[in-house]
């Protein structure tokens, strides 16, 4: 396997590793969500969902789609959703 698709792995692990994003990831589970309705969701403050978002979208984990003026975030695409739903699933078990 190249080194470029481990890094690139071992990165998305480090951003599941964070408490604060899979919260902000959890409350977009559902739906897309606006950086309001995510800090409604998570009690996380607005500086720090826009900065994780931000962050989650530069490893193409969340994307962001214009309605208006308000800005949605979801998830790039559906292999995320199952990593996170398995490991809370693990979690309960």
């Amino acid at each position: 396997m190249e080194n470029k698709v481990i890094y690139d792995a071992a990165n998305i692990f480090n951003a599941l590793g964070d408490e604060t994003r899979l919260q902000i990831m959890h409350s977009i589970m559902d739906e897309p969500k606006t950086v309001t309705e995510i800090v409604s969701n998570t009690n996380v403050s607005q500086s720090c969902v826009s900065h994780q978002l931000k962050f989650l979208k530069e490893l193409r984990l969340v994307k962001s789609e214009r309605n208006g003026r308000c800005i949605y975030y979801s998830f790039n695409d559906d292999h995320i959703i199952d990593i996170i739903t398995k490991a809370f699933e693990h979690v309960k078990e």
